[in-house]
């Protein structure tokens, strides 16, 4: 049988990523455990395996704090896989709608915003800068904003957004 598993390697196989929501579940003391599944196809002597991290996202977007911490994780990991770009965007706005840590928010204010400073703004970067609209961008703003290319214009592009946030008032 040819099998087409469209998880990541290493720590976002399947396997690790089920591995490390049953260590982060136990350490936050959860008692009502999701059940991880990847959704499977199956066609003649091809089976396909689609990304485990469609059912953390919507773990995210179910207020489990064990998937909050692997999305959170996800952001950060930068990691490349089939449908990467769409996971990481659709993981990046469950986020937005979920309840945070200040360890949480500082992990993803400090990814994104390594990411616009060393110009790294992919297709999933719009929803990153969503999320960090919505946390906030911290007191580490400033000395980010003085260090990026300013030559590149999908980097502008974000800076004006954010510069345009940091300008509101709050509240």
């Amino acid at each position: 049988m040819e099998i087409h598993d469209y998880n990541g390697p290493g720590d976002w196989s399947a396997d690790a990523i089920r591995r490390r929501y049953l260590e982060h579940a136990r350490r936050f003391g959860l008692r009502e455990l999701r059940e991880l599944k990847s959704i499977e196809s199956t066609q003649g002597d091809a089976r396909w395996s689609y990304p485990l991290m469609n059912d953390v996202i919507a773990g995210i977007e179910a207020g489990d704090l064990a998937c909050i911490e692997l999305g959170v994780e996800f952001v950060q990991s930068g990691h490349q896989q089939a449908f990467g770009r769409i996971l990481h965007s659709n993981a990046a706005r469950a986020l937005r709608r979920a309840k945070l840590s200040s360890d949480q928010i500082e992990n993803l204010r400090r990814r994104i915003l390594a990411m616009l400073v060393a110009g790294q703004v992919p297709h999933e970067f719009k929803q990153y800068a969503k999320l960090l609209r919505k946390i906030g961008l911290g007191s580490d703003w400033g000395q980010a904003r003085s260090r990026v290319d300013e030559s590149n214009p999908y980097v502008m592009r974000y800076v004006r957004y954010f510069d345009a946030v940091a300008r509101r008032p709050s509240g």
